[in-house]
């Protein structure tokens, strides 16, 4: 079984996230997250398979956790898959310079949602480097 960490501030999308995250064919448990501040907390006793991270949050955005995380030794190596509303060019440098391993723009429906959630955990079910940013941007049709 998969352990998923999402922090997503919107109560809808964590919603939407979990339900997707039903219809997938790997097995997981998913621990949410409210925000940047929470996650890291949540961080301090359970170290997941992969981190779902959305960027604009409050208390601590996606960028100032993904800078945390990968600058703690027992963290570093956590895949994380930035899951945003944003498709801005500079956001999406920001995310491959600090080391993110994928980036999704959240997809506007619920069929493409499963499929984005399943493309990236297949992804990242095994540890390789970081894709060049060409690869970076998960495109779901």
């Amino acid at each position: 079984m998969k352990n998923i960490f999402l922090a997503d501030d919107d109560a809808d999308d964590r919603m939407f996230f979990g339900d997707a995250l039903k219809q997938v064919t790997i097995l997981t448990q998913l621990t949410l997250s409210n925000d940047g501040l929470e996650l890291m907390h949540n961080l301090e006793t359970v170290i997941p398979d992969v981190i779902f991270l959305d960027l604009n949050m409050p208390r601590k955005n996606g960028f100032q956790c993904l800078e945390e995380i990968r600058n703690t030794p027992q963290l570093k190596d956590i895949p994380i898959v930035i899951f945003s509303t944003t498709a801005n060019e500079d956001a999406v440098n920001k995310a491959h310079q600090l080391g993110a391993n994928y980036y999704i723009c959240k997809p506007h429906s619920f069929e493409l949602l499963v499929k984005a959630i399943e493309t990236a955990l297949t992804l990242v079910m095994w540890p390789k480097p970081q894709p060049p940013r060409e690869n970076f941007i998960l495109t779901i049709s």
